[in-house]
């Protein structure tokens, strides 16, 4: 295939762009939400559409997929929750005065963000509102959720007696500029989260380090404590929109407004590599297995070499911004704007990928010894530490 690949298979059922592609914790099915206001469901075994979801009365602006229900949000405002298997609505949240920008599922929880300044909280069997989180004064673009049991020592735990019911917290980003920590039992919020100048687009929790990133149209990713609310770390080298974000293994990956993608050290806040080659906006990215996968305004998908930054391989065809990207067994699923899911086999990339983790793996193992050799024999041992930049 060299270095541009064609899809495997082209699904064009949709009549309208797909906003967000979604995969079940099983693996076994994905869900597109879609400007037709119809969400489908696909089968990863045989690529297949085998459910059609219509009831919205405006495009879906995001969706959720568990094992056995489906959920979509729309900019009819409200949030549908749907039978994998039948196809049929089972509930309607309604409540949202706007478009609701973003759905996240967390145990029992549905959570919420709107246009409308506020986040929600339904319970996600009884179709019925729980909590409402108002103090934003500008649209909630992204969310985030955890519990205090993550994070806080028993004695800190001790301090929030007023919330022992639950301690579940809703983390809300938004165009105000600011990120939001919200107790979900009372409505409360618990931080503000102040330093960004911009909108802020994107959320990765790490609860068990306590951090929180968030990434704005200021051009900068913030770090924060989500038990103090202090501002750890800004990382500064962006000269454009931060649009997303991926965590792994204490490496921040950063996709931008100003076509690249950058890779930090989260416990440094180094910038180690820099991904180039997109002609538009980095607007998803995924980590597999060694390799950065991208989407971009340039309505191509890319895969680079996670350590080095080469590009290892280009995955053109769709004709507009790609919204979302999925891996599942070997294979890249991309969703655009121009209505089309495009499924493509990265099997040969992975396997080149660890033949060469393999190698290099080997090659640290003989070295390894060596200096358990030499250290023997030499007091003064030093600590060679190879860096790699890709710029």
């Amino acid at each position: 295939m060299g270095n541009s690949g064609s899809a495997v298979k082209v699904c064009t059922d949709h009549q309208g762009g797909i906003n967000w592609l979604s995969l079940s914790p099983d693996g076994q099915r994905l869900l597109t939400g879609s400007e037709d206001g119809t969400a489908r469901l696909w089968s990863t075994a045989d690529s297949q559409c085998h459910g059609h979801f219509q009831g919205h009365e405006s495009y879906i602006t995001f969706c959720h997929l568990e094992n056995e229900a489906a959920f979509t949000c729309s900019a009819d405002h409200t949030i549908r929750k749907w039978d994998v298997m039948t196809g049929q609505c089972l509930a309607i949240y309604r409540g949202h005065t706007s478009i609701v920008n973003r759905i996240l599922v967390a145990k029992d929880y549905l959570f919420s963000g709107s246009y409308d300044r506020t986040a929600r909280c339904w319970s996600v069997d009884k179709e019925k509102q729980i909590q409402e989180f108002r103090g934003h004064r500008n649209c909630v673009l992204t969310l985030a959720h955890y519990s205090s049991r993550d994070v806080l020592e028993e004695e800190e735990e001790e301090e929030e007696e007023e919330e022992k019911v639950s301690r579940d917290l809703l983390v809300t980003g938004s165009t105000d500029c600011t990120v939001k920590v919200w107790w979900v039992s009372s409505g409360r919020c618990y931080q503000t989260l102040l330093g960004h100048t911009g909108a802020v687009l994107c959320l990765i929790l790490d609860a068990p380090n306590r951090e929180l990133f968030s990434g704005s149209t200021d051009y900068t990713i913030r770090t924060w404590n989500i038990v103090t609310g202090e501002q750890l770390k800004v990382f500064k080298e962006h000269q454009g929109s931060v649009i997303c974000l991926e965590l792994v293994n204490r490496h921040l990956y950063s996709g931008s407004a100003d076509r690249t993608v950058k890779c930090w050290l989260v416990d440094t806040g180094e910038r180690i590599q820099t991904y180039k080659a997109h002609k538009h906006s980095v607007s998803t990215l995924k980590y597999h297995a060694g390799i950065l996968f991208t989407g971009s305004g340039d309505a191509c998908a890319r895969a680079f070499n996670s350590k080095s930054g080469v590009l290892q391989k280009i995955f053109r065809g769709h004709k507009f911004i790609i919204n979302c990207i999925q891996i599942h067994n070997e294979l890249l699923y991309t969703a655009s704007h121009d209505g089309t899911l495009r499924i493509w086999d990265i099997r040969g990339i992975c396997k080149r990928n660890k033949r060469r983790l393999k190698k290099e793996r080997s090659v640290q193992g003989r070295s390894s010894q060596k200096g358990s050799l030499s250290r023997l024999f030499n007091n003064k041992v030093g600590c060679m530490v190879q860096q790699e930049n890709g710029e």
